[in-house]
């Protein structure tokens, strides 16, 4: 599923129409046609149904659900909160069709919309549509406090009103909804953590658009179970355990030794098929406590902590993951730039790791050897050297440019994770819930990355599909016997082997 921008959406609709031939009035009757479906499901034929109109697409859309379910026998009440004269276009065709339905469209007055709003048992926001830009002005400014503080059910045509396709740094308010049904494609906000929020539950409706009007070159797709059934790579049954890579994972502390057994535990269950944890002496132990299944090797280390004075034998490896409960002493971190300078291997970077990087990015861009680093926002803001609400404002960019710049894949976590290539293509994963919200969910990722990175797939794919993993397999527990209160790490880590069950 594509997520375009505003740009790019008024683009696939302009090529469905003047170069598919789909008129414009077609594309809005079925939206709203569509919506009117989905907004059934909450009426009845009691309930008071209040559509809210402005001009544009996002009002047309409005009149159609309206006239849909006045057809159809519920109670409808259209609020108009333009003038006339700027309901024009398709729009414009579909107020008319309304009208000579028999139905009346109310022109906006301060005290009876307000009073419509608190009556109305479902609000229907089809006032604003994706060319928002800046702060909401009046009316809509007061309409959309009214709304949000109606105890009506809110759904939102397309996107809520006042929030932006992609980013507005004057942002204000917005309309909160509970359900949002996107035509066709999602935009970039739908993953925003700044906009995330005002959507609600969201889903997509389809209004017919030609597969083929979707522009070259977009680069922003969400990954789902169709798309980790086609890629997982199947295993043979002549393999064996070579077959299926030699991993390494170079971490761990006396003071951190859980993180890096999460890690070890999650590539185990993820596949990998042999696995060496390289870590201090003192932590040896209570790894093997727990990870039978892997092999050591003792790193030199000094009051606990791993320490630059030995070579690296990295040769007998096909992939590292680096970084996770290692600390961040300056011995620490000259070694974690050493292995960095001589694997010419794929390299999985996180936690303490990626704090060694700061201030050398560019060695990253002389490694000739795929690079991934997975920074939570936090990590990624220290490393940019900016705020995290820059971050959390404008993922897809950041990610993007990091990534290119560096020439590095890039695994932005958060409620919806993004994977970027060194190419600027992007990929968001779409499972998970709360309960990730806590410690050590970021070290069992790293560890079914590195198991997946050493699998028959592409380095994206492995990405994208070990980020569907972690989600799906905290989705699974929540659905059967867990909370996102108490689910923690290691569940997610049993929880992998339902989710490649799900897979057979």
């Amino acid at each position: 599923m594509n997520i375009v921008t505003a740009k790019e959406m008024y683009e696939i609709d302009r090529i469905a129409m003047e170069e598919k031939g789909l008129h414009g009035i077609v594309l809005m009757e079925s939206a709203g046609r569509a919506i009117a479906e989905k907004v059934k499901t909450y009426a009845s034929k009691q309930d008071l149904i209040l559509v809210l109109v402005g001009s544009g697409s996002n009002g047309g859309d409005g009149f159609v659900v309206a006239r849909t379910l006045s057809n159809q026998g519920y109670q409808v009440e259209v609020v108009q909160l333009v003038a006339d004269d700027k309901i024009k276009g398709d729009a414009l065709y579909h107020k008319k069709v309304y009208e000579q339905y028999g139905d009346r469209i109310k022109p906006f007055t301060a005290p009876s919309v307000f009073t419509d709003i608190s009556k109305a048992s479902i609000i229907v926001d089809a006032m604003l549509g994706i060319g928002v830009k800046g702060r909401l002005r009046p009316p809509f400014k007061e309409v959309v406090h009214a709304v949000n503080h109606a105890p009506g059910l809110i759904i939102a045509v397309d996107i809520p009103s006042g929030v932006p396709a992609e980013r507005n740094s004057d942002f204000d308010v917005a309309i909160k909804a509970d359900y949002t049904y996107v035509v066709e494609m999602p935009k970039l906000s739908t993953f925003i953590p700044a906009y995330r929020q005002f959507y609600g539950e969201w889903s997509i409706v389809s209004i017919g658009l030609p597969l083929d009007a979707t522009p070259q070159g977009l680069i922003r797709r969400t990954w789902e179970a169709d798309d980790v059934q086609t890629t997982l790579p199947k295993r043979e049954r002549s393999a064996h355990k070579g077959s299926h890579g030699r991993g390494l994972i170079i971490g761990g502390s006396s003071l951190m030794p859980g993180s890096i057994t999460m890690t070890a535990k999650a590539a185990l269950r993820s596949g990998v098929g042999l696995l060496t944890v390289g870590t201090v002496s003192s932590v040896v132990p209570s790894i093997a406590a727990q990870c039978s299944e892997t092999t050591f090797m003792r790193l030199a280390d000094e009051d606990g902590w791993i320490t630059n004075d030995q070579e690296i034998d990295i040769d007998s490896y096909d992939a590292i993951a680096i970084g996770i409960g290692m600390g961040r002493g300056t011995d620490t971190s000259d070694y974690t730039k050493k292995l960095l300078r001589q694997a010419e291997l794929p390299v999985i970077v996180d936690a303490d790791g990626l704090y060694h990087l700061k201030g050398d990015l560019g060695m990253l861009q002389k490694r000739t050897s795929p690079t991934i680093l997975t920074p939570h926002p936090g990590e990624m803001a220290m490393l940019l050297e900016c705020s995290i609400a820059t971050i959390l404002e404008n993922p897809f960019d950041v990610a993007r440019e990091f990534a290119e710049k560096y020439q590095v894949y890039l695994v932005l976590k958060g409620a919806n994770t993004i994977v970027t290539d060194p190419s600027g293509n992007q990929w968001v994963n779409t499972t998970g819930n709360p309960g990730l919200a806590k410690g050590g969910s970021g070290d069992v990722l790293s560890g079914i990355i590195l198991a997946m990175v050493l699998q028959p797939q592409s380095i994206s794919v492995a990405l994208a599909n070990s980020c569907y993993f972690l989600g799906k397999s905290a989705d699974l527990l929540v659905e059967e016997r867990h909370s996102t209160y108490d689910l923690i790490a290691t569940d997610v880590i049993e929880g992998i082997s339902s989710v490649f069950r799900t897979f057979d």
